[in-house]
């Protein structure tokens, strides 16, 4: 293994990813392919009436997207993701400035490939939404 000459080590840190504002129109669409019900997605009337102000809640999934995207473009594509583990811990509003990043924390061999574990999250603001981990692969980054 050449990780040691490769771009690519414990305690890299993955180039964020961001998206300056969660659509609400995308949330509609999103509750529509998800098959959610959930009016807090789409519904300002039903946001309002449980006390959760006057902006659309995002889908669980889109978050977890985001910060997919961001593994993506740092890898090379989604095919490089082996597994991902998150918790859900804030909401997504409509307007949200959100921005995935993340930080390798070890390498290890498998296979003959060599995968980063990282740790994720995503924030609003200083606000973590979402934390985890994941796993990718970067052979072809750290390979001379």
């Amino acid at each position: 293994m050449t990780t040691t000459s490769g771009t690519v080590r414990a305690g890299t840190v993955i180039p964020g990813w961001e998206l300056p504002a969660v659509s609400a129109e995308k949330m509609k669409t999103m509750a529509l392919v998800l098959v959610d019900p959930n009016p807090i997605h789409f519904d300002l009337d039903a946001v309002r009436a449980l006390g959760m102000g006057d902006k659309p809640v995002n889908q669980g999934p889109n978050n977890l997207a985001y910060v997919m995207n961001m593994l993506a473009a740092w890898t090379g594509g989604h095919e490089h993701l082996r597994g991902i583990r998150v918790r859900f811990q804030g909401n997504v509003l409509g307007g949200d400035h959100v921005v995935a990043r993340g930080t390798v924390s070890a390498l290890r061999e498998d296979r003959g490939r060599t995968l980063a574990d990282c740790d994720v999250e995503l924030v609003v603001g200083e606000r973590v939404v979402l934390a985890g981990t994941a796993t990718t692969d970067v052979t072809h980054l750290v390979r001379d």
